[in-house]
């Protein structure tokens, strides 16, 4: 009785399964952690690690690109079909710092396996999830009995994601020719559980500022001054009050300029997820919720933007009085963004917000950093079915769809190349992600390996249904 593909693939990675385990553990040993300068020569050894092991999976052309940072890595693999769709996938090698003495059970960088979970700095967070498309694409032609993928397979493994991927959008916009797709495969996120497969169709932006009030030009007494001059600490409560309003909507003129609405369906999808609300607090360490009305948890987190005060502060901090009008004050904000909204028009709805609500007297500067722009695929896309179908296939069951509420660079590639970003990741939220005793669930990691096998036939299949 001759096998089905779906057969092939399982019994193939069966086959192959500890070798792959025998490399991801060997890569997992490289302490490339991208923070600390002493491992720079650890991030190198590890791009160079990954360029030789993609160029022995079979990619035609794997190469280690240097930044002003951290290297990446780029590998290529031309499928033999002109017309089939190019997909990039992206992930990072670098991992975040780890030590014994942090609580690991063991030496962070000595992977071990305990039951069926591989315990490591980097098993979930990248390099495992990066690391599943290479047995996934072999599994792919074995079940396929191709000798390219059914799509021009390209993949960008990031060296600088843990320290905030600094030089990343200059390195993708310095190659942008070269990293040219039709759609991105982010696999650097997760599920929402072990049974419950996920797929995520977005990342919210971010926007951050930090608003310097300045009055008098030193502390002087409230006594002698106190109801006659401008108090910057005063002024600062005074904005961040205003901030929202009695709705909890964020009060900034033109700050919900273009959002894109959450559809019906996807509050249908999104209620439909086992979610504990009493759980998440607990995890959350708070008492209650909060935010914006007519909302859930949920979409409040993943599809609405957000205002937040991350900090404030002024005047006298130490023991007992001082009874002193501050010279200075300082409110630091921070915004979330979902598709539609643009970090440039959000900085100037800021500022002059700002303007607006300072009283004469007190001089200010608002200074924000660099943004991050929100990325979001629509449901029906026929990439994030593709992936959805391939998950399906993998899992055995139906996959649901998430958001995730942060922010990462997922959205520069998809506006410097202007393709739909997707995203596959396997891991679940116990797998502790820069803490203590990082693990990776075996099982789901193959079954992220399943997943990429299937999911470039389908890619290839479909894509010929985009709009």
């Amino acid at each position: 009785m001759s096998q089905t593909p779906d057969s092939v693939v399982r019994t193939y990675i069966e086959q192959h399964r500890t070798a792959f385990l025998d490399d991801l553990v060997e890569w997992l040993r490289i302490p490339s952690v991208s923070a600390q300068p002493d491992h720079a020569p650890d991030v190198r050894r590890s791009a160079d690690w990954l360029a030789t092991k993609l160029k022995e999976t079979g990619f035609t052309t794997t190469e280690v690109w240097q930044t002003d940072g951290a290297p990446a890595v780029f590998a290529e693999w031309p499928s033999d079909d002109p017309d089939a769709p190019t997909v990039l996938v992206y992930g990072h090698h670098d991992v975040q710092p780890a030590a014994r003495e942090d609580g690991w059970d063991s030496d962070p960088f000595e992977p071990v396996v305990r039951g069926n979970r591989l315990h490591a700095r980097g098993a979930a967070d990248d390099k495992g999830q990066v690391f599943f498309h290479t047995l996934g694409v072999r599994a792919h032609l074995a079940a396929t009995g191709r000798t390219t993928p059914a799509v021009h397979l390209k993949l960008l493994i990031e060296g600088e994601e843990e320290s905030g991927s600094p030089h990343f959008r200059a390195l993708i916009e310095s190659h942008a020719d070269r990293l040219a797709a039709d759609a991105v495969i982010v696999s650097d996120t997760g599920m929402w559980s072990e049974d419950t497969p996920t797929v995520c169709t977005g990342m919210r932006g971010l926007a951050e500022c930090e608003i310097r009030l300045s009055g008098p030009d030193q502390d002087i007494h409230s006594g002698s001054f106190g109801g006659a001059v401008p108090n910057p600490a005063a002024a600062a409560a005074r904005l961040v009050a205003a901030l929202h309003d009695e709705h909890a909507r964020v009060a900034v003129p033109g700050f919900y300029d273009g959002i894109v609405e959450l559809t019906q369906r996807e509050r249908e999808l999104f209620a439909e997820l086992p979610f504990d609300e009493r759980q998440w607090l607990r995890t959350a360490k708070s008492h209650a919720t909060h935010g914006e009305e007519g909302y859930s948890t949920l979409e409040r987190i993943w599809a609405r933007p957000t205002a937040e005060v991350n900090g404030i502060g002024g005047g006298y901090q130490g023991p007992g009085s001082k009874t002193i009008i501050p010279s200075t004050a300082m409110v630091k904000l921070s915004f979330r963004l979902v598709a539609g909204q643009d970090p440039d028009h959000v900085e100037k709805a800021v500022r002059a917000w700002v303007d607006e609500h300072m009283p004469d007297g007190i001089r200010h500067e608002t200074v924000f950093g660099a943004a991050t722009r929100p990325c979001l695929t629509p449901l029906d896309h026929p990439a994030l079915q593709s992936v959805a179908r391939a998950m399906g296939r993998a899992f055995g069951r139906a996959v649901r769809f998430t958001r995730e509420g942060g922010s990462g660079p997922a959205a520069d590639l998809q506006e410097v190349l202007g393709a739909p970003v997707l995203f596959l990741g396997i891991s679940v939220p116990s797998d502790g992600w820069h803490a203590p005793n990082e693990k990776v669930e075996l099982d789901l990691l193959l079954k992220g390996v399943e997943t990429s096998a299937y999911l470039w036939g389908d890619l290839a299949e479909h894509w010929r249904d985009a709009p």
